[in-house]
């Protein structure tokens, strides 16, 4: 059995594998710029954020149907639960699929019907997590955000994604303000590409509560003092830091650094079908390359537990941590 996790970032367009993705253009009539599978899969193999992007954005072409969004859900949910998670809080991306002609409300029902029935299929509890577009405008992010009034009560909170460098958090100011004022939770990729100054203004701008990245706080001591000192979780995803070269290689990583410092580090797999692997599967890369003992995993798995919005479900926190706490990892 692998050690119980939470997984807090995980974009649900970032596990669309190669199969499903051929399957739902036949069954959408998409034709695909691909021969096959095979030659899909080594699309993945991009050379930096942009070429990423590119074809992360493209392949959505795909999904149509709250069906589609649901078996994408499902699927990611079933690889999730095989390599030990328990709660996952999962970003999607309204604006990329509103921009195609697909109303908010038939991703949203469409996730949902998988998440609802995640606990009883897979033992997984789930958190849903509205991401905006940064680099789009800060206008189109409100109006999202109120598109998506009919439906908060499937929403626990608002994120911050895409391109980073040139739209700072600052941008989003007002929209945050709004999220902040209609109940939701508040996070915000800061710091991967972006500057050590994008983590401040996610905090002081912002108000989130947790940063999506952070990797770049390393580079800034008082920074990084402030974050310990608050508890500020980081969710980081080292294989997405290599694939889009932000680190060389993984042995380079600064994660070991970052718990010895006492930050509230967690480990998550980001866009997982395109980055080499699920959270497990970056668990035991990093187990390898950066050498890390079983406390400093039973410490990776904890904070994931802590820093998750389970706020509303203390019981259910608690057993997760029980469950952390008790693993015997003799027994993997």
């Amino acid at each position: 059995m692998p050690l119980p996790k939470a997984e807090l970032h995980l974009h649900i367009e970032g596990t669309l594998e190669p199969e499903l993705a051929f399957a739902l253009a036949a069954r959408n009539g998409v034709t695909l710029p691909y021969a096959d599978t095979e030659e899909l899969r080594k699309a993945y193999l991009f050379s930096d954020l942009q070429s990423f992007l590119d074809l992360y954005y493209g392949l959505m072409a795909v999904l149509h149907t709250a069906d589609d969004f649901t078996e994408l859900a499902d699927a990611y949910l079933a690889r999730a639960a095989a390599q030990g998670v328990r709660h996952a809080e999962i970003f999607f991306d309204p604006q990329a699929h509103t921009a195609r002609g697909i109303p908010i409300g038939t991703v949203i029902e469409g996730l949902a019907r998988a998440l609802d029935r995640a606990e009883e299929r897979y033992g997984v509890s789930t958190r849903l997590i509205m991401c905006f577009l940064r680099d789009e405008s800060a206008e189109s992010a409100m109006a999202t955000l109120e598109a998506a009034k009919p439906y908060l009560h499937r929403i626990t909170g608002v994120g911050l994604d895409s391109a980073e460098v040139g739209h700072p958090p600052s941008k989003f100011r007002e929209v945050y303000a709004a999220a902040e004022a209609l109940g939701l939770r508040k996070v915000a990729h800061a710091g991967e590409e972006g500057p050590p100054a994008y983590i401040r203004e996610a905090l002081d701008v912002l108000g989130v509560e947790r940063v999506d990245h952070g990797l770049r706080c390393m580079e800034d001591p008082e920074l990084v003092s402030r974050l310990v000192r608050e508890r500020v979780p980081l969710t980081l995803c080292p294989l997405s830091n290599v694939r889009l070269r932000a680190i060389d290689v993984l042995e380079d990583h600064p994660l070991a650094s970052m718990l010895a410092a006492g930050l509230m580090a967690t480990v998550n797999s980001d866009d997982p079908a395109y980055f080499g692997g699920y959270v497990g599967d970056t668990f035991n890369a990093v187990r390898g390359a950066l050498g890390l003992d079983r406390e400093q995993l039973r410490t990776l798995a904890r904070n994931s537990f802590e820093a998750s919005f389970l706020d509303d479900d203390e019981d259910r926190r608690a057993r997760y941590l029980a469950e952390v706490e008790a693993y015997d990892f003799d027994a993997e």
